[in-house]
């Protein structure tokens, strides 16, 4: 597996999902290990998940980690951390990050939207029952309200079939990720919206996406309670998380 990239993360969504959605949508496919166990499935890319605390602390002396902090990615000779930029990365390699410097500017806006409401979503798997209901209700009044419109309109003010230049790119693999977190919380969020309806239908059947969303990819399930205690138990997080 040498030379190529290799995701250290836990097994779950968090901030290392979205490397996930674009490294497949350019049409990477997936080895993971655990441990001394690999199956392989795929060629361009392996994932080591996070179980232990002893791993993380592995990491963290060996100066893997700058800021100390997952997700990190290995690739072309690096150790990437900060999602961003590691999403940057990837969507420049693989030609999805727009032709020149205004379409740049326009995926990075409309993916940092995205991010604000994914946000909202992050967090969920950490609150109490109660705390729960309180943030769904949060997530799908500023999905409805403000980043569902403000995507409708892009897309019906200029006609086209992706968000950006008329091209399939990261902001469109972002945003489509996003849409599916909120359905998860509220399955009828775009009722209201037939612009993201048919974007949703026409980004979806893009063959690399349409296979991540196939049973048995590596897109991984909503976070359960075994996620959320390994999270806890790695970091050292006995803290409460509160809803906005």
């Amino acid at each position: 597996m040498a030379g190529k990239p290799k995701l250290y993360y836990f097994d779950g969504r968090g901030k290392m999902e979205s490397v996930r959605w674009l490294l497949a949508a350019a049409g990477a496919e997936v080895c993971f290990s655990v441990f001394n166990f690999k199956l392989h499935i795929g060629k361009l890319f392996e994932e080591e998940f996070l179980e232990t605390r002893e791993q993380y602390e592995k990491l963290l002396q060996g100066g893997s980690l700058l800021f100390q902090q997952v997700p990190m990615v290995e690739i072309d000779g690096m150790k990437m951390v900060q999602t961003r930029a590691i999403l940057s990365y990837i969507a420049a390699k693989y030609n999805l990050y727009g032709k020149d410097l205004k379409e740049r500017a326009l995926i990075d806006m409309y993916v940092g939207g995205t991010d604000d409401l994914m946000g909202f979503i992050l967090m969920f798997p950490f609150l109490s029952a109660e705390d729960k209901e309180k943030q769904r209700a949060v997530i799908v009044q500023k999905a409805t309200s403000r980043y569902f419109p403000a995507y409708e309109k892009v897309l019906k003010d200029h006609g086209q079939d992706f968000l950006v230049g008329n091209s399939f790119s990261w902001a469109d693999v972002h945003l489509l990720e996003a849409i599916l977190m909120v359905e998860e919380k509220k399955s009828d969020a775009l009722s209201g919206f037939p612009q993201l309806q048919a974007f949703k239908a026409r980004i979806s059947s893009i063959p690399t996406i349409k296979k991540f969303l196939e049973p048995g990819s590596q897109r991984k399930p909503v976070p359960d309670d075994k996620y959320v205690e390994t999270v806890r138990r790695v970091l050292r997080m006995y803290y409460d998380v509160k809803a906005n």
